[in-house]
């Protein structure tokens, strides 16, 4: 398991998963508060605790972010909070049905697109994200004190690229953001269209490079 600090007070997780070579990053933003982006699945979890703890050095886990019910995602979510309780998993309605039903968290913050939520050193926007086969409603987050949006699956590549940091323009980031595999125009130009509101400096990826906005 590598750990970066690769953008201001965020560091990248990654595993890779074999034979295919995936890349699959999990996020800490140290803040006061911090913030926990995506879990990883089990074995995924059961690495990067450590080096979280370590990080962490003593303080709580406020929020754990979650895009969508995905292994990948918050396949790890039990572990987390096993060791950290008092932990807040933070997502859509459709997400937070799943994690009560499979008995995976109980104290779910549910958040709705273009709701923003806040700490002592943080901000979070979101915006919808339809996810999945069954096209079902997740959420990106925008962390608007630093400017970094955190992609989830889009902007996607294969490949180890745990530490990697790539040059681009917004407008040639949402190009690449995979919004043409959606089901229908309608969802498409949805999301096209929520994500030419942002304005990132930094793209934290969760498989490939992440995406440094010149």
């Amino acid at each position: 398991m590598n750990m970066t600090n690769i953008y201001s007070d965020l560091y990248q997780f990654t595993d890779v998963m074999e034979p295919i070579k995936l890349s699959m990053h999990q996020y800490l933003l140290l803040t006061d508060e911090p913030v926990l982006i995506q879990t990883g699945a089990v074995p995924q979890a059961q690495k990067t605790l450590p080096q979280i703890k370590e990080l962490l050095g003593g303080k709580p886990l406020k929020y754990i972010l979650i895009s969508h019910f995905e292994s990948d995602e918050c396949g790890g979510l039990s572990l987390v909070l096993q060791e950290f309780p008092e932990a807040i998993p933070v997502c859509s309605e459709v997400t937070g049905r799943q994690l009560w039903g499979f008995g995976l968290a109980r104290n779910i913050q549910i958040k709705q697109p273009g709701e923003t939520f806040s700490g002592n050193d943080f901000e979070f926007k979101t915006i919808s994200y339809p996810s999945e086969m069954h096209m079902w409603e997740g959420l990106l987050f925008m962390e608007t004190k630093r400017n970094i949006f955190f992609s989830s699956d889009l902007m996607f590549q294969m490949g180890e690229t745990h530490g990697q940091v790539i040059e681009s323009n917004w407008p040639d980031a949402i190009k690449t953001s995979g919004a043409a595999q959606l089901p229908t125009p309608e969802m498409q130009n949805k999301l096209l269209t929520d994500l030419e509101t942002l304005s990132p400096a930094f793209i934290a990826s969760g498989h490939g490079p992440c995406i440094k906005i010149v």
